[in-house]
């Protein structure tokens, strides 16, 4: 039951989500070890189910709260503006570790490497086939999320609908090429260093990907719903934002790893 404030802040109620996602994330895992070792996926569905029922259900009442019931006030956007800003550079740090382990490896390889990089043996992709095509689709997916977010600024519903329409396809299909490539490429995960540092920083990229997606997709689904307005549109300011970090994270993956690492 709501009761009325007289402060411009947003306390929050009591909520069973957390504690709850908390537990799917724990089963999650706790899956994945299982699948991974006796290759029983009965524990990961369970995870995977009860993640997806919180996540939905959490949305639904943080959408309730910002769009229905005014609890977004000005300074409650504000603190989320600054929430989700530090949430990037935390994610700016974390694929900085990933590239400091390429770097290092790369630009002094040491004599177990052959003295080479790539390493001896090692067959790595060719950039301009794949890896470019996978580039363009995402530059392409930056331009369009920008050209949805102007069409909702000049409260055009048809061109923002359009624009996030067509990043969340571009968004699936670079996720697509992305397993086809992990499908046919020459080297392993378990192949030195090489292939663990390509693996877990362009893995945890596409991981990001189909956040990103996932977060967009709520974001149509929304402004079909009509819970965005040209000065009420939070959610859909902080799916673009991660959208470009998306964008860059990968221009340097692709600059680095594919065409002067490899």
């Amino acid at each position: 039951m709501m009761t009325k404030t007289n402060q411009p802040f947003h306390l929050v109620d009591q909520s069973p989500w957390p504690i709850l996602g908390a537990a799917g994330a724990m089963i999650l895992t706790s899956g994945i070890a299982q699948w991974f070792h006796t290759f029983d996926i009965n524990l990961f569905l369970l995870g995977v189910t009860i993640t997806i029922m919180v996540m939905f259900q959490w949305w639904r009442d943080i959408t309730r709260e910002g769009t229905f019931q005014g609890q977004h006030t000005y300074l409650v956007t504000l603190g989320l503006r600054w929430g989700m800003i530090l949430f990037i550079v935390s994610e700016v740090l974390f694929f900085a570790s990933f590239f400091w382990a390429f770097f290092h490896s790369s630009l002094a390889p040491a004599a177990e490497l052959g003295a080479c990089w790539p390493p001896a043996g090692i067959q790595p992709f060719n950039p301009f086939q794949i890896p470019l095509l996978n580039t363009a689709i995402l530059l392409a997916s930056g331009v369009v999320i920008t050209w949805a977010h102007h069409g909702l600024m000049e409260n055009n519903y048809s061109q923002c609908k359009q624009g996030l329409t067509l990043t969340v396809a571009l968004g699936v299909y670079f996720t697509m090429l992305q397993a086809f490539e992990y499908v046919e490429a020459p080297f392993t995960i378990a192949d030195g260093v090489y292939g663990s540092s390509f693996y877990v920083a362009t893995g945890f990229h596409g991981l990001h990907v189909l956040i990103g997606t996932s977060f967009l997709l709520i974001c149509l689904v929304r402004h079909m719903s009509h819970h965005f307005s040209n000065e009420h549109h939070f959610g859909f300011e902080a799916a673009a934002w991660y959208w470009h970090f998306v964008d860059v994270v990968w221009l340097f993956l692709y600059i680095s790893i594919y065409w002067w690492g490899g």
